[in-house]
């Protein structure tokens, strides 16, 4: 009896093993740029952007979004452009953050919000524009339909942030250990320069004031064939335990800021000092353990 025992828990063992979740990048091969990722309810919903219209996939599990059901959020005319996507739950409902304007005259872009319902799936309207001056790249702020003062946290200064053109964009919040970090996407999309660099807040001092915020980077740069990480989004694994990154890059290396971007999915880890370690975008294909909680 004991034997059987054993070998039963071995069989168990060796089924949890094989049936552990797996994911391999890319999880959208073409028209993956500007991605954000969020759980809920049993899903993951992936928002990116064709630059004509936004498009959202959800599945129960990572790898499952390389098939996982599409449909149009939000849809421009031609000649038009829209992306940067963020989802938000904020007063009991659904808010989807983005970009859009003329695309033949980028100064036209303006940051707009749309309202869901119960879950990121459901059908969303339009809520309001947000500025009536260029912005692109935005999150929430104020309320979910309204937005306060403007503050300058960053501006692109350093070698890593000014590669062909001063770039300091895409700004994603994450919350670890005490500490505030906001990532940002520099230099020129169209160099293989473009990277993400960190904001650190340790809650000291006023947070909407740049001195209160230090600065490093590149934290993600282009590594293992893949060009241009950047444009991120944080989000949690099912169970809450873990954060993991999403972002963009190609496989272009002259480097490119079109549909030819992918998405890509890191789990974030920690430095024994407590802080983030980005790691590196690892070669197409890699296989990892999914999120935890799946």
């Amino acid at each position: 009896m004991h034997f059987f025992k054993t070998l039963t828990s071995l069989a168990l063992g060796l089924s949890t093993l094989v049936t552990a979740a797996t994911y391999t990048n890319p999880l959208k091969a073409k028209n993956g740029s500007d991605p954000h990722i969020v759980w809920s309810g049993g899903y993951y919903y992936l928002m990116t952007t064709t630059w004509t219209n936004l498009q959202i996939t959800r599945a129960t599990t990572i790898n499952g979004l390389k098939t996982g059901q599409t449909k149009t959020v939000y849809s421009q005319s031609s000649g038009a452009r829209s992306g940067n996507p963020e989802l938000h739950w904020l007063d009991n409902a659904w808010y989807l953050y983005f970009t859009a304007g003329n695309g033949k005259d980028l100064g036209t872009q303006r940051s707009h919000v749309l309202k869901g319902g119960a879950t990121p799936w459901d059908t969303f309207s339009f809520a309001t524009t947000l500025t009536n001056f260029w912005s692109i790249d935005g999150t929430i702020m104020n309320s979910p339909t309204s937005i306060g003062a403007s503050k300058l946290l960053s501006q692109p200064t350093l070698s890593w942030e000014t590669v062909d053109t001063p770039v300091n964009e895409g700004p994603s919040a994450m919350y670890h250990g005490g500490k505030t970090y906001i990532t940002y996407s520099a230099s020129f999309c169209w160099t293989t320069s473009y990277s993400l660099g960190l904001l650190t807040w340790n809650g000291s001092g006023d947070p909407s004031l740049s001195s209160s915020w230090s600065k490093s980077g590149p934290v993600l740069k282009s590594e293992n064939g893949n060009y241009g990480p950047g444009h991120n989004g944080f989000f949690t694994s099912p169970d809450g335990t873990e954060i993991s990154n999403v972002y963009h890059a190609t496989a272009n290396s002259a480097a490119a800021c079109d549909g030819n971007r992918y998405t890509m999915v890191n789990k974030m880890n920690w430095n024994s000092n407590g802080t983030p370690n980005f790691g590196t975008p690892a070669k197409l294909g890699t296989s990892f353990t999914g999120p935890s909680g799946e």
